[in-house]
């Protein structure tokens, strides 16, 4: 499955998978908003698409961690004390 090009239309990729650096150098930050507030809403037609958007916000914190930094409380990230 080859990933979708990136637009400011809101229309971001689907695929993680094939998130490339230039994809996601190719963000803005109104294009991360958006995404962001799909999951805040969290008003998806199946868990897979949350899952997806999810997965994409957090390739985007690893690249691009100036655009993720106001939104990091979406991907719920904790330290476990597992000892």
């Amino acid at each position: 499955m080859r990933c979708q090009r990136l637009s400011t239309s809101g229309a971001l990729p689907m695929s993680v998978q094939n998130l490339s650096k230039q994809d996601v150098a190719a963000l803005t930050a109104e294009d991360v908003a958006q995404l962001a507030q799909r999951l805040e809403n969290d008003d998806y037609t199946d868990a897979f698409e949350g899952l997806k958007d999810w997965h994409l916000l957090r390739a985007i914190a690893f690249q691009r961690e100036d655009l993720a930094e106001p939104y990091l409380y979406l991907l719920d990230n904790e330290t476990y004390d597992e000892a």
